[in-house]
């Protein structure tokens, strides 16, 4: 099972229909939230709208309450019915949470301290395509009070949890998807960890507003320049054993990759 949706993959709460569509439109993927978007009183008519929804499911995510929420179970029959490939299950601590479906295509939410640790365990298995990670519910596992500094930065907890769900991720060959900018309001903030979300490895980044989505397209874009120079690698080996050269650097096989990887990033 791979995973080939992104860079911008835009949450929209299941119990509002109407947008749908809109968001498919926007984004590059849009997860259906039956979870933290929707309030008590409103999961019955959520998974209703799901189930009369009729999205491309190539690039549709349903994100599901908890395995262990009283709404799981309900929640997974919707998702079956559904005709939609893609589940989300938030708040993954243990691989055996996934048990229930291994016939399904799964992206793991790891949300707590329990969950980053177990991290490489849930990637292994086969059912799962991706990792996503939050940094919210993180912090409030770890008994903090806030996931960013005064300067607007992650604490440094929580940017090693972050390297941490991409490198077991990545490790098994699975999607790496980045946490979501709550504060949609600072484009620039949301830029600058997208641009390093792209050059650490990672395969595309959540948001929530619509106006997110083209930062984070652009900063998953390599420059045209880049693009250039990986175009000029990737004919320069086709021509030579070992290493070579390209504008004065040497170039070799990891050289190589990320040029490769810089390509098919750009859709070249």
């Amino acid at each position: 099972m791979t995973f080939t949706m992104g860079p911008a993959i835009l949450f929209c709460p299941a119990d509002r229909p109407e947008r749908f569509a809109k968001a498919a439109d926007r984004a590059d993927a849009v997860i259906l939230d039956l979870e933290d978007a929707v309030g008590s009183e409103r999961k019955a008519d959520a998974r209703a709208a799901v189930l009369t929804s009729s999205l491309d499911p190539e690039r549709t995510i349903v994100r599901l309450n908890g395995t262990r929420s009283a709404e799981f179970a309900a929640d997974l029959e919707t998702f079956e019915r559904s005709g939609y490939d893609t589940v989300m299950v938030p708040k993954v601590q243990a691989p055996e949470e996934l048990a229930p479906l291994a016939a399904h295509r799964v992206i793991a939410l790891i949300e707590s301290a329990a969950g980053v640790l177990a991290a490489p365990s849930i990637a292994a298995l086969p059912q799962v395509v991706g990792l996503f990670w939050g940094a919210e519910d993180l912090t409030v596992s770890l008994g903090g009070t806030s996931s960013r500094g005064e300067d607007g930065r992650y604490r440094d907890v929580v940017r090693h949890a972050r390297s941490s769900i991409l490198l077991a991720a990545r490790a098994h060959g699975k999607a790496a998807i980045d946490a979501i900018n709550a504060d949609f309001t600072n484009l620039d903030s949301l830029t600058s960890e997208a641009t390093d979300a792209a050059a650490s490895g990672f395969t595309a980044t959540a948001c929530i507003h619509p106006a997110q989505v083209e930062p984070i397209r652009a900063a998953y874009l390599p420059s045209e320049e880049r693009i250039d120079w990986a175009r000029r690698v990737v004919e320069g080996a086709a021509s030579h054993e070992g290493a070579f050269t390209v504008d004065g650097a040497m170039i070799d096989e990891p050289l190589i990759r990320h040029a490769e990887a810089m390509l098919r990033r750009a859709g070249r």
